[in-house]
């Protein structure tokens, strides 16, 4: 979430009330309108009648009192979710970003040359026995040749479909005459789920900048990151006047060459990008680091060891995530001791890494990580 957002003040169209406030405000009135009434002051005994009906009451009221805090808060950016965030959207003329398909690339080939064309049907089926592929064309292997390649399209949205090894799909599900195998000859990419609350708010918090015709920042941020819900991160900069550079992470990780090209053709849209402008998009520069590590636990936590020791991994895979989860982050050796020191660990030796400035265009990749378990020793 954009830190603006996040620092906004809390807000409750309730005060804050909680049920025990409001049983106790409505026995008050009960009292005040008794002695109103009769003359006489009255006490009340959870279990009289009286005091167990005001208690019903008193719940159907905090009730009522979270719809109506609920209710006030979803016209509130900060708080908005689902539909209600939906609604936020339509004000500032955005939508939200539906699922999208992975793409690969699949080869047909034949047993041997045919004297005549061979058809592969639009919508032809592979699969790699979980994730099923189909073709996006129709396509032809000519008379004497073997193969031919062909753009296929998940059949299912969603981010479960990317990364999918080349090789591993290699079944064809829709039999066609003389085909003898199918191999995907990338791995697939691409596909996306639909896009979460958190990068919708943050889209809408930044969607007046994309009325700017000076090709600011904040303006080719909003853009960047409404190509694709699957960008994680997105760095804006300008070495040369009339130059913009652009720089980001996909899910965390350095995108592919697919991904910088895609971008670069929909950030040239004249309806995005100033015509004066140059635009430049690139992946990140990665910056190599190994993670050597030696922990020890306090003979105290003995009875704990394997519950620590799984923490620990956790810990430093947690590490690494934020560690290439922001370009330009430097390489940080303190927080991984922080991690596994939270984690459970009494102390932690680090042969590396050792602090590294990352350069602004730079992200952070592990290269290695070896995790070792010293033992225990005395508090």
């Amino acid at each position: 979430m954009i830190t603006e957002i996040e620092n906004l003040p809390e807000i409750s169209f309730t005060d804050d009330m909680s049920l025990p406030e409001v049983e106790s405000q409505m026995v008050h009135d009960y009292q005040e309108k008794y002695l109103e009434l009769t003359g006489e002051t009255t006490s009340l005994v959870r279990g009289e009648p009286i005091s167990l009906i005001l208690y019903a009451c008193a719940v159907q009221l905090f009730q009522m009192y979270l719809y109506i805090d609920k209710a006030g808060k979803e016209n509130l950016l900060k708080y908005a979710e689902g539909d209600a965030l939906d609604n936020l959207a339509a004000l500032k003329g955005i939508t939200r970003t539906a699922a999208t398909t992975a793409t690969v690339t699949m080869k047909f080939t034949l047993s041997a040359p045919q004297s005549g064309v061979v058809a592969i049907p639009k919508g032809t089926r592979v699969t790699d026995g979980s994730v099923y592929f189909a073709t996006n064309a129709y396509a032809e292997i000519l008379a004497g040749d073997t193969e031919v390649e062909v753009a296929c399209s998940a059949i299912e949205a969603g981010e479960d479909s990317n990364g999918i090894m080349t090789g591993a799909i290699d079944s064809l599900v829709d039999p066609i005459p003389y085909v003898a195998s199918v191999t995907n000859t990338d791995e697939s990419a691409g596909g996306a789920d639909t896009e979460s609350d958190e990068s919708l708010r943050d889209r809408i918090f930044i969607a007046p900048s994309r009325n700017s015709t000076c090709g600011t920042k904040e303006s080719y941020q909003y853009w960047v990151e409404t190509y694709s819900q699957n960008i994680s991160d997105v760095l804006i900069t300008s070495s040369t006047p009339g130059e913009v550079d652009i720089s980001f992470l996909v899910n965390g990780e350095i995108p592919k060459e697919a991904d910088v090209k895609g971008l670069q053709s929909y950030i040239e849209d004249p309806e995005i990008k100033p015509l004066s402008d140059k635009v430049v998009v690139s992946a990140p520069t990665a910056q190599d680091y190994t993670i050597n590590l030696t922990y020890y636990i306090n003979r105290s936590d003995s009875d704990q060891v394997q519950t620590i020791q799984s923490a620990v991994e956790s810990a430093v895979s947690d590490y690494v995530e934020w560690q290439h989860a922001k370009i330009g982050r430097d390489i940080n050796p303190s927080e991984l001791i922080k991690r596994v020191t939270a984690a459970g660990a009494k102390r932690v030796e680090i042969a590396s890494p050792a602090f590294t400035k990352v350069p602004e265009t730079g992200v952070a990749n592990l290269a290695s990580k070896t995790v070792t378990y010293g033992g225990v020793e005395d508090d």
